[in-house]
């Protein structure tokens, strides 16, 4: 009887601590470029003292629909500033929490055993890149920096008809890493730290900077953790992490590779 008991009340306090520590957690709706950098900011973060972030990645366009239609999101960080600005329009997000915490930047990366990596973005008109993949330019600003890039070069109507949308940069990265695609036109975040693989880093002059906010949304309930993670993402240990997977500010030098 009284193993059963101590069974019982271990059980309880297993479920009782689970319970607490769901209840600390806040949800972050987050730009798919950002899925490696910000796990190991979230480590950082909670080994500061910081709440443990929930995340949710995936296309800009997509998460700020849904935060704007309601969704009960903590903290939207995108992967631009104008789909920040359409869900402070909506009333859905706080305008007075809006900052500017990156400038992504754009590779064309291939994977290893295909073809020759491409030395320029033109490159990508030789017949040996019969599939390149883009995020959705619909919704992703990644994959609407890669269009105007091809614009820029000239391009977009030679290889246009070779183009395999994702529905966001991840997933256009991942037809590369799977096979399916000769080349990918991803964020250098996603590839910095890869060991295989080429990355070729697209000129940022060629489409519109990648500058990337985040605000802190009204529906969720853990606003003050929300915007403490935001302000840490911006301490120097948070800029650390991020310059590592090759984010910038304007005027920010990075020492890591591309």
């Amino acid at each position: 009887m009284r193993a059963r008991v101590v069974a019982a009340a271990a059980l309880w306090l297993l479920v009782a601590g689970a319970g607490c520590h769901k209840k600390k957690s806040f949800r972050v709706a987050a730009a798919a470029d950002l899925q490696l950098a910000f796990q190991e900011v979230a480590v950082a973060f909670k080994a500061q003292g910081g709440a443990a972030p929930s995340f949710t990645f995936g296309s800009s366009g997509l998460l700020a629909k849904q935060v704007a239609e309601g969704a009960p999101f903590d903290l939207f960080a995108s992967g631009n500033t104008s789909y920040v600005d359409q869900v402070v329009a909506a009333g859905a997000c706080d305008a007075a929490t809006r900052s500017a915490y990156a400038r992504g930047r754009l590779v064309a990366w291939t994977p290893p055993g295909g073809p020759a990596p491409p030395t320029t973005l033109a490159d990508l008109t030789d017949p040996r890149f019969k599939r390149i993949a883009i995020a959705n330019p619909e919704h992703a600003p990644y994959g609407r920096a890669a269009k105007q890039a091809l614009i820029s070069v000239g391009i977009l109507a030679a290889v246009e008809s070779r183009l395999i949308p994702g529905e966001n940069v991840r997933a256009a990265l991942r037809y590369a890493e799977t096979g399916d695609v000769d080349v990918a036109l991803v964020s250098m975040s996603l590839t910095i730290n890869k060991k295989d693989g080429t990355s070729l880093a697209i000129d940022g002059a060629l489409h519109e900077p990648l500058d990337q906010a985040m605000v802190v949304c009204k529906r969720g309930k853990r606003s003050q953790d929300a915007l403490a993670f935001a302000n840490f993402v911006a301490s120097p240990p948070g800029r650390e992490i991020m310059r590592r997977y090759g984010f910038l500010l304007p005027g920010e030098a990075i020492s890591a590779k591309p």
